[in-house]
């Protein structure tokens, strides 16, 4: 992930093409819910920005964009009809439940008696009012890779993997660090030349020098310009800050995160920790999370930001996600603190390579499925095959990496915004075992902290855009199982087309290699079979 480690597509894409000395880094309706062969789709022009912001909730064969068919289902499918509310927990780093567009949907506990300082439900959680911390004041961490290796040598497989993972990381983040710092300075050279911080490709294409040093800095910053647009600045700042965080927290052996937290994350029992504050001591850190939560609920149709998917939610805001890699014990909390509180959708979009206390996870996963709640996780975004044994995610539903323990856990992939062999990001992981389906991903508009609005993009996006369309079969279809929604969301989406490109290296493969139902979400013919399926 980003900075944060929920799975997010991080700026560091945008520097592929730099080079220098800068390392390199690498109709009438739509598809009928019968269709199982891939369509011939071409595009007519062009993506809008107006259509941009919202891509996701078009129509393939109307918009020619594969999107998921949400504004045509609430045209056709859902006007004049009244759903249930349905809370949708959100596991992450943190939201902002005083943002504009998210603070009518926020849920709020009415079990607990604000500000009294009392467990008034007596779950507890003090003054839980609208979900939990489990992070409490703590916000950065290391990888998970970085606390095994601060442990003994234990001779095992693990701690090998875990050493040889890490000096790998290192040496990329020292990379990064080394490129960064060569466009801050080679950005610097033209500030200083032109006088101002800010600058166009114009500005910048009408300087004429003889000064070797700048013109040089002119050509390189023209190709940073023309990969990453009018907002290379603040693109060069974030990936600034990936690589430095990494390097000052992610990848210190020396720094503990976890000391503020007060409580011992080796012990499952030791629960008595965190507060009530759901975006955390920093609300800008609770970027992440603010965004996944208005991908499913920003308020649809208000002039404000974008649309969320679902129309009658709540957002349950939990913390468990920090700049760094999540804690299993944080995570199995968090599940079961969303679960008890009656959300019946969870998103997780957040992951990582090695879990330790990977069971007490699995554990939650299963008390969800018990309570009959769906929990929507991202696949990754390492451009990898997850079903291989090298490329595990966790968390995942399969114990071996082969067989499903439960039937609640829906595993989503990124979409591109461009029907064709590239519709898969090639960040996204794939799998035939462990992706269960895809939705879009890449360039993602939704909300993020102090009233504002960002495009973002990883499976982290992916996973809630997947999420929103099973809150609405949950809403309008109560009757319906978890179980019952995911195996809808699988049968009735829009096939991959015939030959798709996976991974970082874009190797064409066929549609049976990109994910159990070889299908994009749609939430059109998700309704129309949840439909069908709650007469049976």
């Amino acid at each position: 992930m980003n900075n944060i480690k929920p799975i997010y597509y991080s700026a560091a894409a945008f520097f592929a093409l730099v080079g220098c000395n800068a390392q390199k880094q690498v109709s009438k309706s739509t598809v009928p819910i019968a269709v199982s062969t891939p369509l011939i789709i071409n595009k007519v022009a062009p993506i809008s920005d107006t259509d941009l912001k919202r891509w996701s909730h078009l129509d393939l064969i109307k918009d020619t964009i594969p999107g998921m068919s949400v504004d045509k289902a609430y045209a056709e499918l859902l006007k004049n009809k009244k759903g249930v509310k349905v809370i949708v927990g959100i596991v992450d780093s943190g939201v902002d439940i005083d943002h504009e567009d998210l603070k009518s949907v926020i849920w709020t506990n009415t079990k607990e008696i604000a500000g009294n300082g009392i467990d008034d439900d007596k779950n507890g959680y003090i003054d839980d009012i609208h979900g939990w911390n489990f992070l409490g004041d703590s916000g950065f961490e290391n990888l998970e890779m970085t606390r095994i290796l601060k442990k003994a040598d234990d001779g095992s497989v693990t701690y090998k993997n875990a050493k040889a993972d890490y000096e790998d990381k290192y040496k990329e983040a020292l990379e990064g660090k080394q490129q960064v710092d060569f466009l801050l300075n080679t950005n610097k050279i033209i500030q200083t030349y032109l006088k101002k911080d800010d600058y166009t490709l114009e500005e910048l294409n009408a300087i004429v020098s003889t000064d070797e040093v700048l013109n040089k800095s002119k050509m390189i910053m023209t190709r940073v310009i023309g990969q990453s647009g009018p907002k290379f600045s603040a693109d060069i700042e974030e990936y600034k800050k990936y690589i430095y965080d990494q390097l000052n927290y992610n990848l210190n052996k020396d720094f503990n995160g976890r000391k503020v937290v007060g409580d011992n994350p080796d012990d499952i029992n030791d629960t008595k920790y965190g507060n009530n504050i759901v975006y955390g001591p920093d609300k800008e850190e609770a970027l992440h999370g603010t965004h996944v939560a208005g991908i499913i609920a920003q308020v649809r149709n208000n002039n404000i930001g974008g649309d969320g998917v679902a129309n009658n939610v709540e957002i349950m805001a939990v913390r468990a996600v920090p700049n760094g890699d999540e804690y299993d014990k944080d995570v199995a909390l968090a599940i079961r603190y969303a679960v008890d509180n009656g959300a019946k959708v969870i998103n997780g979009s957040f992951g990582k390579s090695y879990s330790p206390h990977k069971q007490w996870v699995f554990d939650a996963i299963k008390y969800a499925e018990k309570k009959d709640v769906l929990f929507v996780h991202a696949s990754g975004n390492d451009g990898n095959d997850i079903d291989l044994e090298k490329n595990i995610n966790f968390p995942n539903d399969s114990e071996d990496n082969k067989t499903e323990f439960v039937t609640n856990v829906l595993t989503v992939g990124a979409l591109n915004n461009t029907y064709g062999e590239t519709v898969v990001a090639p960040f996204s992981n794939y799998g035939t075992i462990n992706v269960d389906v895809y939705a879009p991903g890449m360039e993602i508009y939704a909300s993020v902290p102090n009233n504002k609005y960002k495009y973002e993009q990883g499976t982290s996006m992916a996973s809630p855009n997947a999420a929103g369309v099973a809150a609405l079969i949950r809403s309008y279809y109560p009757k319906l199982s978890a179980a019952q929604v995911k195996k809808i969301m699988m049968d009735s989406g829009t096939p991959l087309p015939a030959t798709v490109e996976l991974g970082e290296s874009q190797e064409k493969k066929s549609i049976a290699d990109t994910s159990k139902s070889g299908k994009m979400v749609n939430a059109y013919n998700a309704l129309i079979l949840a439909e069908r399926m709650s007469k049976k």
